[in-house]
């Protein structure tokens, strides 16, 4: 589970309506069906005329990635590229074709085997870009959705309070009605401005910010396999890997690469 998401999410809704009961208001006086029908509803309608139904429904489906964490560590992947470029500079690119049926990734199980087969290395690296670019685009998808109900939803909020307003105009005779129908108006207002920055844009920079690292990854893999190809020393591959990696992963590698050689000397 993604701590943070959910922490976010959390905290953010928390706060609002602790706000709301600090100030004196009541909690149920923000809970207005016919606000919610008109934001939600309103929202969810321009958004699915914005957006191909196929991407809409990729977008619902990716929500659930944003409160899970994905447990894709780059340093393991290093780890196998590596033991890959060892045994195809002592016995040949060839000798990993047994292997290919361990390799969980598809991207670089495709990308080594594309080698394996004898592919010409700029064939292989448009091939791999091409896809890539493919996967970037496909990816990016969910989090425009998202961006897109985060600009649709406050406005929606607006209408909503106009409609409120107008209702409210019409009943001008009872005074007594007015200010809890102005209040009632606003709520519409609150609904569109808080799902938008508190759930439909948090949700995009998320997807946005998983979507990179993915990307990264998988540039990394192409790097590798393509080295593997090259059949550079591997020392060499471990450095444009290493590139790939921040900080912190760094230092765990580098935590890996000590005690593995302490054992060896021992």
């Amino acid at each position: 589970m993604d701590i943070t998401s959910v922490g976010g999410l959390i905290l953010g809704i928390f706060a609002v309506l602790l706000g709301q009961a600090l100030e004196g208001g009541s909690i149920m006086s923000i809970v207005q069906p016919t606000a919610a029908l008109i934001v939600f509803g309103g929202t969810i309608g321009a958004t699915v005329l914005g957006f191909p139904l196929r991407v809409v429904l990729q977008a619902a489906r990716s929500v659930s990635s944003v409160f899970k964490e994905k447990n894709v560590a780059p340093e393991r992947m290093i780890e196998e590229i590596l033991a890959f470029a060892n045994k195809a500079r002592r016995e040949g690119i060839i000798s990993l074709e047994p292997e290919m049926q361990r390799v969980k990734n598809s991207f670089l199980k495709k990308a080594l085997t594309m080698a394996i087969d004898g592919t010409d290395p700029k064939v292989l690296k448009e091939t791999m870009e091409t896809e890539l670019a493919h996967m970037e685009e496909h990816g990016e998808m969910p989090s425009k959705v998202f961006e897109a109900a985060g600009g649709f939803a406050p406005t929606i909020g607006i209408l909503g309070a106009v409609l409120g307003l107008i209702h409210v105009m019409e009943n001008l005779a009872d005074p007594s009605k007015l200010g809890e129908g102005i209040a009632v108006a606003f709520v519409a207002t609150v609904y569109g401005v808080g799902t938008a920055n508190l759930v439909f844009l948090p949700i995009a920079s998320k997807l946005k910010a998983k979507h990179r690292i993915e990307m990264a990854l998988h540039e990394m893999l192409l790097q590798g396999a393509m080295s593997v190809q090259e059949g550079l020393n591997p020392r060499i591959i471990e450095e444009k890997l290493l590139a790939f990696l921040n900080e912190e992963q760094k230092a765990r590698w580098k935590s890996k690469v000590d005690a593995a050689a302490k054992r060896k000397a021992a």
